[in-house]
Parts: structure tokens; sequence; C-alpha cells
């Protein structure tokens, strides 16, 4: 390794470190088999889910589209926190498009990422295969990137890269739903009928700002439970559809059961009808499931 690269290697040392902060068990890029690493991208079946690419599109302050120049094996002895099985390559790309991101980019770059050494030790060959970096800007280091996280690198497609867009569009439009953070209260009101009432989850927001569910009890008929991420009440019976930003934001940050002492309906049976109107948004949102790291929900 030339001197000039160890240089710059150790510049971007910290880079190395934030791609160790979360597990590798992707099945794209950088991670999973590794004889299917190179020919795997986002919408692979088994690879990168709805709540996979929100999380990294959100962590991202750049989205690109670039093409792999060179890349060059850093030494084991220098990639400190390397996974087994994993190696670590500087790698040189060529800009083909910036699909999301405010920041300056030039028409060439360099970044490390760690990829998966097959049987024989070797890594996928990688070279001018087209990719989309999920990254920050470097401040002070122009031309050099950081992965958000080692999974942050997946292979490009067409398909990929309209799914990308379709997902960051929704997360960036100008009525997004703010990102939940956990529950705040839920009641239970029993209405004037029997098997009429009504349960108000309220929501913690990033914000601060409102933000609830509204489960509606009538006689002889099941629960119809909506989302507000307003002021205005819920629409109870059109509840978000699975891989919207809508559903990613309850399902995948919702806690399975409502946190101890927010549950302030009164009376015993009524704390336990808005305890089992909190399950049933549970069930019926359905698992948020994840493939790029462990677990199926993340804290918000």
């Amino acid at each position: 390794m030339s001197s000039h690269l160890h240089r710059l290697v150790a510049n971007l040392a910290g880079v190395a470190l934030a791609v160790q902060a979360v597990p590798v068990l992707a099945q794209g890029v950088t991670g999973g088999n590794s004889n299917e690493a190179g020919a795997r991208d986002l919408t692979s079946a088994g690879g990168p889910t709805f709540a996979d690419i929100a999380d990294l599109s959100e962590s991202a302050g750049l989205v690109v589209k670039a093409q792999i120049r060179k890349m060059v094996r850093v030494e084991d002895a220098r990639a400190p926190g390397l996974a087994q099985g994993m190696a670590r390559f500087y790698m040189t790309a060529q800009t083909q498009a910036l699909i999301a991101g405010k920041a300056p980019i030039g028409e060439s770059f360099v970044y490390l990422v760690d990829l998966p050494l097959d049987s024989r030790g070797k890594a996928p060959k990688l070279k001018k295969q087209d990719v989309l970096l999920f990254a920050r800007a470097v401040p002070g280091r122009p031309g050099e990137l950081q992965l958000v996280t080692p999974t942050a690198q997946q292979i490009w497609s067409e398909q990929a890269e309209a799914r990308v867009r379709g997902i960051l569009r929704s997360l960036l439009s100008g009525n997004a739903p703010v990102k939940i953070t956990g529950v705040r209260e839920l009641l239970y009101v029993p209405g004037n009928l029997a098997g009429q009432g009504e349960t108000q989850i309220f929501l913690k927001t990033k914000d601060n700002s409102a933000a609830s569910i509204t489960v509606h009890h009538e006689p002889g008929a099941a629960p119809a439970w909506g989302v507000s991420f307003s002021e205005l009440v819920a629409d109870t019976g059109n509840p978000p559809q699975p891989e919207t930003v809508e559903w990613y934001r309850l399902a995948c940050f919702l806690p399975n059961n409502p946190p101890p002492g927010t549950n302030v309906a009164e009376g015993i049976a009524e704390r336990r009808q808005a305890e089992a109107d909190y399950r049933t948004v549970i069930g019926q949102l359905g698992e948020c499931r994840r493939t790029l790291n462990q677990g199926t929900k993340v804290s918000g």
C-alpha cells in the first residue's frame, strides 16, 4: 500500500469505525453470501425490505448512484473492528447521479466499505459495477464519503433505483408523517350503548407535534381504527397500508406493549380494553421486517 493510500485510510478511520457500528447481516453488496454479493440488489427476494431502505434513506445525507472504478484491500491490521470473514476496501468511484442530498459532490470520490470473502478468501469483483450508496459527506474532506451503515452500499438496478426514489419522495414530501418516538398515553372511554366506545392512543413525536391512533367500537362490529398525524381526528376504518411511510412510522417504532404508566383509562375494565385495542393495532400493523440488521424493531 502506498504512503498516499496509508494517509487516506488513516483520514477515513472514523468512517471505518462508523461502518462497524451495525452488525453486518446484509444480503446485498456489503453482507450475506459472498457468492451472491455481486448479484443481488434492493429488489431481490430475501433482500432489503421497505423498512431497510427507509432506515438507510433517513440516515443518509446523500444517496448516490456511482460506478466503482477501483478497489484496494486495506491491510487487516489497519482495519479496526473488522468482522470475521470480511475485508475492508478503499473504493474509488465515479459519480453517476445524485439521487438525494444537497451536499456538493464531485465527479469522483473515495470511501471505505467492508465486503464478505468467499471460501478462498476472495472478495466479490465489483470493478465497473454500478452501486447505490447511502452516505454522508465528510466535513473538511472534499472527495470523501462515509457510508451510514455497513449495509449502505447496494447493487444498482433500474428497479432498485425506482424503489429508492419512491420511498424518498414519500419521506421528503411536505405532508410526510412525522417520526414517532413512543406512546404518550392511551385512554378508553365507553359509549352510551353496550359494546360502544373508543380508545385514543396519543403518540410521542420527534418534533412534539400531534399524532394519535383512534380505535372505534360499535355493537356487533369489529373494531375499526385509523391514525392521524395532525390535530385532526383519525379516519377510523382506514388504517395505513403496508409498505407506506405511515405504516413504517407505526409498525417500526411503536413498542409491542404500551409502556407502564401510559394507560390512563378509569377502571379495570376500561384499562383492559385500552390495552386490548393497542394490541389489536400492533397485530394488524404486522411485523416490521428488516434484513440488513438484527431485530425487527428499533427505538426511535
